[in-house]
C-alpha cells in the first residue's frame, strides 16, 4: 500500500503509546479517520457510516500499538490498520472508500499473514481480536463489487509499504525515522490544545 508519513505520524504514534495522552489522542484520530474516509464516500451515504467507522477505527489503534509491539515500523503498523479498514470497506461494498484494488485484498492479507493469524483476523473479520466494543452495523452497497470502481485506491503496492514524504518522494518502508526526543506529542492530530501537564 502506498501512505503518507511526516512527523504528525510519530507524534501521534508517541501520543497512542503515552499514558492517559493515549486516551486523548485516540479520540482525536478516531474523528480525523472519519472525516477522511467519509468524504470519500458517494454522497448521501456518509452519515449513515460515521457510528461504524467511528467504533471501527478506535478498535484498529489497539492493533497498531500491537503492532508496534510486534516489531513492526511506523509505517507498518499504520499500514496495518488501513489494511483492515480496508477490508471492511469491501466486506461492505464500500469500494469507492478503498485504498487499494480489490483484486489486491489476498495480497495484502499474506503480508501481515502470520501477525493477523495471531490475532484471528481475516479479510471477513477484520478486527478479530481486537473487537473490543460494539461496532454497530451500517447499510452495505454489495451490488459494487459485481463491477468494482474504486477512485482512491492506488494498484501496484501490494508487495511491500510504499511511503511519501512531505516532498512527494516515495520509500520503501519508513520515509523518516526520528529520535524520540525530537517528536513533540502536541503536534499529533488534535493534540494542540491538550494540557502541557497531561503530556509531560
Amino acid at each position: 500500500m502506498k501512505i503518507r508519513q511526516n512527523l504528525r505520524h510519530w507524534a501521534a504514534k508517541k501520543a497512542l503509546t503515552t499514558p492517559v495522552v493515549g486516551d486523548i489522542a485516540r479520540d482525536k484520530l478516531v474523528d480525523l479517520h472519519v472525516d477522511v474516509f467519509g468524504r470519500k464516500a458517494d454522497e448521501g451515504r456518509r452519515e449513515e457510516r460515521e457510528d461504524h467507522m467511528a467504533a471501527f477505527f478506535y478498535c484498529t489503534f489497539d492493533t497498531y500499538v500491537a503492532a508496534l509491539d510486534a516489531g513492526f515500523t511506523e509505517a507498518e503498523a499504520r499500514e496495518v490498520t488501513h489494511v483492515q479498514a480496508n477490508f471492511d470497506f469491501y466486506n461492505h461494498g464500500w469500494t469507492e472508500m478503498m485504498e487499494f484494488p480489490v483484486d489486491e485484498l489476498e495480497a495484502h492479507y499474506e503480508r501481515y499473514e502470520a501477525f493477523f493469524e495471531e490475532w484471528n483476523i481475516t479479510i471477513d473479520d477484520p478486527l478479530g481480536d481486537f473487537r473490543t466494543r460494539t461496532v454497530p452495523s451500517a447499510p452495505s452497497t454489495p451490488e459494487k463489487l459485481d463491477a468494482p470502481k474504486h477512485p482512491h485506491a492506488e494498484g501496484g503496492f501490494a508487495d511491500d509499504v510504499y511511503v511519501e514524504d512531505e516532498e512527494g518522494n516515495l520509500h520503501v518502508g519508513d520515509a523518516i525515522d526520528p529520535d524520540d526526543e525530537e517528536v513533540d506529542v502536541t503536534a499529533a492530530p488534535g493534540m494542540q490544545d491538550v494540557d502541557e501537564e497531561k503530556t509531560a
